[in-house]
């Protein structure tokens, strides 16, 4: 409707409003994987959910905000257990591991990744601070499966997060096949902290 602004308030949950909240993405991510991006809408998702339609705008301002916490669900669950993840003797072998795992398991979720993807990069505003954080998580994820000290680690990070964006977004949108996707990453991510790494190595 135009002129209908809604406000969605941040503020400490309680267990029971928690609990509701965690549906809520639950009934988003089912929905996003089962018909993709045009199949989430705030109405289906609060009956998914089993609430009230006007609860939905409770925890999340616009379509995009809840797909963006998706995504933050997503990556949590694919990164989990980071030290069985990151296989490898090198910071370079367990940043590739991570890499080609994460480009894998979002190719199996492709109309899921296709969706959380097309909402992470929306042009909206409220979607700002829930990518904030996301992103934030993914580099330490990155920063966690590379280990050791990397000279302009912050830089190093933020590349690496940008490089696996851009491979999810050719998966989702540019329906590339995977294995040119992980070949691509896994490349990509080694010339990175390759050239780093070397930037610490004694002249």
């Amino acid at each position: 409707m135009s002129g209908d602004v809604r406000i969605t308030v941040t503020r400490a949950l309680s267990k029971d409003q928690q609990a509701r909240r965690e549906r809520l993405i639950e009934a988003a991510r089912d929905l996003a994987h089962e018909g993709g991006y045009p199949a989430v809408t705030m109405h289906d998702v609060a009956d998914r959910a089993g609430v009230a339609r006007a609860t939905v705008y409770r925890y999340f301002a616009t379509k995009d905000h809840l797909l963006t916490e998706v995504a933050a669900a997503w990556a949590h669950r694919v990164t989990a257990g980071i030290d069985g993840l990151a296989v490898g003797d090198t910071p370079v072998e367990r940043l590739m591991g991570l890499l080609d795992r994460i480009v894998r398991v979002a190719a199996e979720e492709r109309t899921l990744t296709s969706a959380i993807i097309q909402a992470v990069t929306a042009d909206d505003p409220s979607v700002d601070d829930a990518r904030t954080v996301l992103f934030l998580f993914v580099r330490d994820r990155l920063s966690a499966a590379i280990g050791g000290p990397v000279p302009e680690r912050e830089e190093v990070e933020v590349v690496l997060g940008h490089i696996l964006l851009a491979a999810l977004v050719s998966l989702a949108s540019l329906r590339r096949p995977v294995e040119e996707v992980a070949a691509i990453v896994r490349t990509s991510g080694r010339l990175v902290l390759t050239g780093a790494l070397a930037a610490q190595a004694p002249a």
